[in-house]
């Protein structure tokens, strides 16, 4: 697949060659027991497909939504399942389900698939890779805690409290939102970041810089530009040689596809990802291999290769694989990327992609209890690229729609700077 781009910055995608419909499978095997993977069989049985579908779940708890483990760490001490959340109970949508039964291996061919457990091989006629992501501690630092399971939830709850002291390294969504709300709690915390802004690899610098104000009136310290040299149980040392006291450490610095265990069955990205089409279909593997959630690169129209990890591709994508897979495909959604958090005591949305070197422009003053929105502009253009919005729900719903449709949207950015303008009407035909 190759994309050019014309003079107004516009993506355009050059379709892939045309394949041949592949059989419709007799059974399905789901490796993972997530959002992804839930909303995957769901859409496998509104389709209409009456085969044998199995899921093979890691952790050995019923499905659950991640995003309240780090922003409800302290008030929601039990996962929020999904049964509750989406009202999909995935027991007794699928005819087997092994909550503890973690995939080990991955063979392909023509005719089917075969997922290596411990207990023995599982076949089927497809596989949809739904196995999320892992959480990343840096080789020395087995001290630091992680969240990104429930199990990781309980082991922080755990440690945090009044007067402890948490030492957070990563100002990025995670650590934002943790250490606001251990310190809304009575603790003590100190975010340590190598950056020099919070949220400089979602944001950038400059937007990112926006939020620093934040930690101080949160009763959070922070530290930015600054190298973690060594995590101990008790404290973190810095390059300068600072050392910072910690009852507990919590390592915050991302999250990676969980696809170690496929090998070199699936070819992978550098970072573990998998590249899919439209359709959830890994690139480069036979049809009957899909990838969805986190682990799946996804090529968008409007925004170009977008990484897993986003809610609303979890939810919504699993919609057009299982159409596919069963011979009743539909036109795809392009969901656009989308990130919400509640972090220090604000309420943050993005919708769409930054890019590095984008322009940025600002609706509404950072300094005031108003809210804002920052706007990224491809360089010279009305062409927008994502939108954040800041305590400011009445542009949440304009963005979202911004991003609807098959483009990027343009705007006229002196109407999009306005925040006594309504953002919709900004757009331009």
């Amino acid at each position: 697949m190759t994309t050019r781009t014309s003079s107004d910055d516009q993506p355009h995608v050059t379709p892939p060659p045309v394949r041949a419909a592949a059989p419709v499978p007799r059974d399905v095997v789901v490796v993972g027991a997530g959002l992804a993977a839930t909303q995957t069989v769901a859409a496998l049985r509104e389709r209409g497909f009456d085969g044998r579908v199995v899921v093979l779940g890691a952790e050995g708890v019923a499905p659950y939504d991640r995003p309240p483990l780090s922003k409800h760490l302290l008030d929601r001490p039990g996962p929020t399942w999904l049964t509750d959340e989406i009202g999909t109970d995935v027991t007794v949508l699928a005819d087997e389900v092994h909550l503890d039964r973690p995939a080990r291996g991955l063979r392909v061919d023509a005719a089917g698939v075969a997922v290596g457990t411990d207990t023995g091989e599982v076949t089927a006629d497809a596989v949809v890779v739904a196995s999320g992501a892992r959480a990343v501690r840096p080789a020395g630092w087995e001290a630091a805690l992680t969240l990104h399971t429930a199990a990781d939830a309980d082991r922080l709850r755990a440690t945090v409290g009044p007067g402890r002291r948490l030492v957070v390294v990563g100002a990025g969504w995670i650590g934002a939102e943790v250490a606001g709300v251990v310190a809304a709690a009575g603790g003590e915390v100190t975010v340590v970041e190598a950056a020099a802004s919070p949220l400089s690899v979602a944001l950038g610098t400059a937007v990112g810089a926006l939020t620093v104000p934040w930690y101080a009136r949160a009763g959070v310290r922070l530290v930015t530009g600054a190298q973690v040299v060594e995590v101990r149980p008790d404290a973190v040392r810095l390059a300068d040689g600072t050392v910072l006291a910690a009852d507990a450490v919590l390592a915050a610095v991302g999250a990676r596809p969980a696809t170690a265990w496929l090998g070199d069955a699936l070819p992978r990205e550098p970072d573990g990802s998998l590249r899919v089409d439209a359709s959830l279909a890994v690139v480069g593997a036979p049809r009957h291999v899909r990838a969805v959630g986190d682990v799946a690169l996804r090529r968008s129209a409007r925004h170009g290769w977008v990484p897993g990890g986003h809610w609303d591709g979890a939810l919504r994508t699993p919609a057009a694989l299982a159409a596919d897979l069963v011979g009743d495909p539909a036109p795809a959604e392009d969901v656009a990327p989308y990130v919400f958090s509640t972090q220090l005591g604000h309420e943050l949305a993005l919708f769409g992609l930054p890019g590095a070197a984008d322009d940025v422009e600002l609706r509404g003053d950072p300094a005031d209890d108003a809210g804002w929105t920052a706007l990224w502009f491809r360089p010279g253009t009305g062409t927008c690229t994502a939108v954040l919005t800041v305590d400011r729900p009445r542009d949440v719903g304009a963005a979202r729609r911004l991003f609807a449709g098959a483009a990027l949207p343009r705007l006229d950015r002196g109407l999009a700077r306005d925040a006594g303008r309504a953002l919709r009407e900004a757009a331009l035909a």
